[in-house]
């Protein structure tokens, strides 16, 4: 049957040799649905600029149904749904600068990510191969902090191992 390559952002496979991939990576279709994936990490603030410089769709307006949909070149936003998005911006700008003193989602990831290394370094030069739980007790996973465990729609080949990790039979024959 042959090797079959698997497209994460138009879920669907195909025989992968170099005319298929090249057809499949050069076409509309493709492109439309790799825009889309990425319009699900745009920040509020560049849709709202977006969306403000584009004049009204007529068709959607007039039917309330679009046949070009997302890839319409005129906006589809209601002004409550342009409300909606500047009250999200305010929100997230008040969460941003959090005058309860917290550190910033950034730093407390840059803070985990170098407690994490030193561990790893600690448990490699010590001979163990797996990780351990931490010193109060609880194991590793529990600690990753929630901006990383909250990005939505992953990719199957980016989703994080389950908290026990994958299990695996042990009369399975690897290779």
């Amino acid at each position: 049957m042959g090797k079959r390559y698997y497209c994460d952002y138009c879920d669907r496979s195909f025989q992968d040799n170099m005319h298929n991939r090249k057809k499949h990576l050069n076409g509309v279709q493709h492109h439309r649905a790799k825009k889309a994936w990425f319009d699900h990490f745009r920040d509020f603030a560049a849709i709202l600029d977006d969306e403000l410089a584009k004049k009204p769709c007529r068709k959607f307006l007039q039917t309330g149904v679009c046949g070009f949909g997302p890839n319409c070149r005129f906006s589809h936003m209601s002004e409550e749904d342009l409300a909606s998005l500047k009250r999200q911006i305010e929100d997230e700008r008040q969460h941003r600068d959090n005058p309860n003193g917290r550190s910033s989602p950034k730093r407390s990831i840059e803070e985990w990510l170098t407690r994490r290394e030193k561990k790893r370094i600690s448990l490699s030069s010590k001979g163990v191969l797996k990780d351990e739980e931490d010193e109060e007790g609880s194991p590793a996973e529990s600690d990753i902090p929630q901006q990383l465990l909250s990005v939505p729609d992953l990719p199957p080949s980016l989703l994080p191992p389950p908290p026990g990790g994958w299990k695996v039979n042990p009369t399975t024959e690897w290779g």
